[in-house]
């Protein structure tokens, strides 16, 4: 497995934010979650390498509680 790469690494990093954004527009909490949890998946499944995905979990959960 290669290093988890943490650092920027998103062509139009800003586009995309503004396009995740949009797409949660007009949602309630509930649909926001599932869409969110929609995408987790199918990212995960285009990544595809089980021990990337388990360090972007780690590192996820580090993030959230430091």
């Amino acid at each position: 497995m290669q290093r988890l790469v943490t650092t920027p690494n998103i062509d139009d990093q800003d586009g995309f934010y503004a396009e995740l954004l949009a797409v949660h527009e007009g949602l309630d909490a509930a649909q926001s979650a599932s869409l969110n949890a929609r995408l987790i998946l199918l990212l995960a499944n285009h990544i595809g390498d089980r021990a990337a995905l388990s360090a972007a979990l780690r590192e996820a959960m580090r993030s959230a509680v430091d």
